[in-house]
């Protein structure tokens, strides 16, 4: 277990966070939820218990002692899964929905593309993807992939 500010942080007996209050009142099952996922990782936040009431706010990540902040990235990673994708391989044709051959950087990838409103633009330069099954796929910089790839990008943007 380990202190926090007016907080601790542990693992239960089922592998579920706990936070134990400065009341100490105990919630199981607590989730972090980042404020700004793509833009901020690491700023903002939130542990909230399973019914999504916020019990604390984590300004910034790094400020954490060691052991809470490795729990809270833990936690984070196993919530989150986002590939990057390095190149477009090809899309089966150019009207919706479309079948993608991705390469990202877990390797490849085949993602359906329900229609052009499921590709999101993020802050210029950056593009986030929701195939059919609700994966989100993260282009950073667009200009930053191969002409092939930029040119069947263009043609659904």
């Amino acid at each position: 277990m380990t202190e926090t500010h007016d907080y601790q942080l542990r693992r239960n007996c089922f592998g579920k966070l706990e936070f134990i209050g400065a009341d100490g009142e105990i919630h199981a099952g607590v989730v972090p939820v980042r404020a700004f996922p793509i833009s901020a990782p690491a700023d903002g936040i939130a542990l909230v218990d399973p019914y999504g009431h916020e019990l604390a706010w984590i300004n910034e990540l790094g400020d954490l002692p060691e052991e809470p902040r490795k729990l809270v990235e833990t936690e984070l990673a196993q919530r989150e899964f986002m590939p990057v994708i390095t190149r477009i391989v090809s899309v089966a044709s150019f009207a919706t929905p479309s079948t993608w051959q991705v390469e990202t950087d877990r390797g490849a990838a085949t993602l359906i593309l329900k229609g052009e409103e499921d590709i999101r633009r993020l802050t210029p330069p950056a593009l986030l993807i929701t195939d059919s099954h609700g994966i989100h796929f993260l282009i950073p910089d667009r200009s930053a992939l191969d002409q092939h790839s930029r040119r069947i990008l263009d043609r659904f943007l």
